[in-house]
C-alpha cells in the first residue's frame, strides 16, 4: 500500500491527513516512481488554503509539484526508461506521496552526484528563477535587482543572473546577508530608508527588476529605480500586473504563460542538474521532515522564513 498525504476541504495545515491508498498501477505510457524526496513550495500552501484559486474539490486532492525517486515500473508505451533509473519529475501531479504516477516525458535523469533532497529541491524555484531572467532579458553588463533574494526562488536567481553575466543586488533581512554575499548579490536589508540604501548599493541604476516578494515597500522601490515597467517582473502578484504594468509569470496572472516560457521551466531541471552534478550551483536545506509530519513543514514554509528548502521523505 502506498502513503500519501491529503485534503479533502480548503484551509491551514491542520486539513492535511495521511492516507493509505492502494499502489498504483503504471498506464500504458507512464511510469509508477517511487518517491525518495519531495520539496515543499510556498504554492502548495497557497492552492491548500484558498489563497490561490483551484478547481472545487470533488475528491480528496494530494499537494506538491517537486519530487525525486526511483523508477518503480513502466507502461507498456514508455521507451528510455526502466526500472531503477533515478529521476527527477517535472510538473509532478501530487508528489505528497510515497508511490508518484508520472507522464514519461515529464522525467529527467538524476545525476549520482546530486542527492535526493537537492534533486526535489530544484523544480519550483529553479524553473521559476531561469524563466523570470530569461524573459526579462538578463544578460552580461545587466544590474538586476531581486527582492526577496532569501526565498529559494531568490538565492536560485542570484546564482542563475551570476551565471549570465549581471550584477545583483538582493533584499533580504540582515541574518541572511551573509549568505546571499556568498551566492554574489550585493545584499540590501528591508525597511525605513530602502530606496537609498538600494541606491547606494547601485549608483549607475538597475536595469532590470525582478520581485520575488510582492510588498508594497519593493513594488514602489521598484518605480522608484525603473521608469519602463515593462522591466520589472513579478513571481507573486501576478492579479495586479496589469493594474500595475509591469510583468508577471504565474503568481496568480489571469494570463497563462507562454509555450516559450513554459519551455524555459522545464529546461531549467536538467541545468539545475548539471551545475549542481559539477558542483557549480548551491540548494540550501533549511529542514527535512517525514512525509507523515507534512503538516509541520508547511507551517515553516508559510513562516515566511524557512531559511532555506524544506524537504519531506518518504
Amino acid at each position: 500500500m502506498a502513503t500519501q498525504i491529503q485534503y479533502d476541504r480548503l484551509g491551514d495545515p491542520d486539513v492535511l491527513e495521511v492516507a493509505t491508498v492502494p499502489d498504483p498501477v503504471a498506464p500504458a505510457d507512464e511510469v509508477v516512481v517511487e518517491v525518495r524526496a519531495i520539496g515543499v513550495n510556498p504554492i502548495d500552501g497557497k492552492l491548500r488554503s484558498g489563497g490561490r484559486p483551484s478547481a472545487p474539490i470533488t475528491s480528496p486532492r494530494v499537494p506538491g509539484a517537486d519530487a525525486a525517486g526511483v523508477v518503480l515500473s513502466v507502461g507498456a508505451e514508455v521507451d528510455g526508461w526502466t526500472p531503477g533509473d533515478e529521476v527527477v519529475v517535472r510538473n509532478a501531479r501530487g508528489a505528497y506521496t510515497t508511490h508518484l504516477v508520472a507522464s514519461a516525458s515529464d522525467l529527467v535523469r538524476k545525476p549520482a552526484a546530486v542527492s535526493w533532497e537537492q534533486a526535489a529541491a530544484i523544480g519550483v524555484p529553479v524553473g521559476t528563477a531561469h524563466q523570470a531572467l530569461v524573459s526579462l532579458g538578463v544578460g552580461p553588463g545587466t544590474t538586476l535587482l531581486i527582492h526577496g533574494g532569501s526565498g529559494s526562488v531568490g538565492r536560485a536567481a542570484i546564482q542563475l543572473a551570476r551565471r549570465m553575466g549581471a550584477t545583483v543586488v538582493a533584499t533580504a533581512s540582515p541574518a541572511n546577508h551573509e549568505r546571499l554575499r556568498a551566492l554574489g548579490a550585493t545584499p540590501v536589508a528591508y525597511g525605513d530608508g530602502l530606496l537609498d540604501r538600494l541606491r547606494a548599493a547601485a549608483p549607475d541604476g538597475y536595469d532590470l527588476i525582478l520581485d520575488a516578494i510582492g510588498s508594497d515597500e519593493a513594488l514602489e522601490a521598484s518605480f522608484a529605480l525603473v521608469d519602463d515597467r515593462s522591466r520589472i517582473g513579478t513571481i507573486v502578484v501576478g492579479p495586479r500586473a496589469a493594474e500595475l504594468g509591469i510583468r508577471a509569470w504565474g503568481g496568480g496572472n489571469p494570463v497563462p504563460m507562454t509555450a516559450d516560457e513554459l519551455t524555459l521551466r522545464d529546461d531549467a531541471y536538467a541545468l539545475a542538474l548539471d551545475l549542481l552534478a559539477a558542483g557549480e550551483f548551491q540548494v540550501d536545506i533549511a529542514r527535512t521532515f517525514p512525509l507523515a509530519e507534512a503538516a509541520d513543514a508547511a507551517r515553516l514554509v508559510e513562516s515566511g522564513h524557512p531559511g532555506g528548502k524544506v524537504i519531506l521523505t518518504p
